[in-house]
């Protein structure tokens, strides 16, 4: 079948149509444009559209946001894989056949939404975030599923991913990676490639405590010792690390930080000094929470901004 048209603003959709069990639908096969945003309709000439297929949206590096829309039933293989700069698509709930890599190398994706509505199974709070993680931070697209997101099924196969993660050693990956000649996309020194394998942890942590539905208190004390364990003054400090360069202008962030113990008597003078003049609010944030902890108002009371 030939390939034809679809114009969007900014950009095109190419298609071909198809015959499926007696009835006629669109295959999107691929998009060019500049358009970084791009909703994806659900009839084209009154056919609905019913597939993305493979690489369709390949290395698109203008894409920041897509809609696919609700008659979508299945998405190719590498069908927006290394899309860069790409930050959330919203997929439509009910089931759809997944490919192998869809969002291989979205490294910038952090929410996977189901086609507008904020309910998960059985009512629940969607995970945008924790679905969006799973396939961009833990290598398990398993998970790509629409229906169950927010489930307590669900959310029990996503927190057993993480515990698997966080276990697995630091130096893990290391020696493939030199052997195999990847050092191009890794440190090849061994203290470097560990402490960034403790941050990818450190921010599914973080993660994990921001969007906590269903979370167990074994599994929250978990998380929260792992980030006080690297917090400012430990022999590690990634959990700070990663708060100060990643997060240092998003409160919810910061306040969690403070608020599980990460900032302490000890430390906080040293994180104070890192923050400098950068990052005003939280400077002030962590003073005023550090003058409201019990016993501690007096040694918080002599530091200034």
């Amino acid at each position: 079948m030939q390939e034809m048209e679809w114009k969007l603003a900014d950009a095109s959709l190419y298609y071909k149509t198809e015959r499926k069990q007696d009835r006629e639908t669109v295959r999107i096969t691929r998009f060019q444009g500049l358009a970084s945003q791009v909703e994806v309709p659900g009839q084209i000439q009154d056919l609905p559209v019913t597939a993305v297929d493979r690489k369709a949206f390949l290395s698109k590096k203008n894409l920041r946001r897509i809609w696919l829309p609700d008659t979508l039933e299945e998405i190719g293989d590498w069908a927006f894989a290394y899309c860069d700069h790409l930050t959330e698509i919203v997929i439509p709930s009910g089931k759809i056949r997944f490919g192998k890599a869809v969002f291989m190398e979205c490294r910038e994706l952090k929410r996977i939404s189901a086609g507008g509505r904020h309910d998960g199974a059985g009512g629940a709070s969607f995970p945008a975030e924790l679905m969006a993680a799973a396939v961009t931070a833990m290598d398990a697209a398993y998970l790509l599923d629409m229906e169950a997101a927010g489930s307590e099924e669900w959310l029990g196969k996503w927190d057993a991913r993480l515990g698997s993660v966080l276990r697995v050693p630091d130096q893990e990956g290391f020696s493939r990676q030199i052997l195999c000649g990847e050092e191009d996309y890794g440190s090849t020194d061994l203290t470097a490639y560990m402490s960034g394998r403790r941050k990818e942890k450190i921010r599914l942590c973080l993660l994990r405590l921001l969007f906590d539905q269903g979370l167990s208190d074994p599994l929250r004390q978990e998380l929260e010792n792992y980030l006080r364990s690297h917090t400012k003054g430990q022999a590690g400090e990634e959990a700070w690390q990663v708060i100060l360069r990643e997060h240092g202008a998003d409160r919810e962030y910061y306040q969690l930080f403070a608020a599980i113990g990460c900032v302490t008597e000890d430390n906080l003078n040293g994180i104070l000094t890192e923050i400098g003049g950068e990052y005003p609010e939280m400077k002030a944030y962590f003073l005023r929470s550090g003058e409201e902890t019990d016993g501690a108002a007096d040694f918080f009371a002599g530091l200034e901004l």
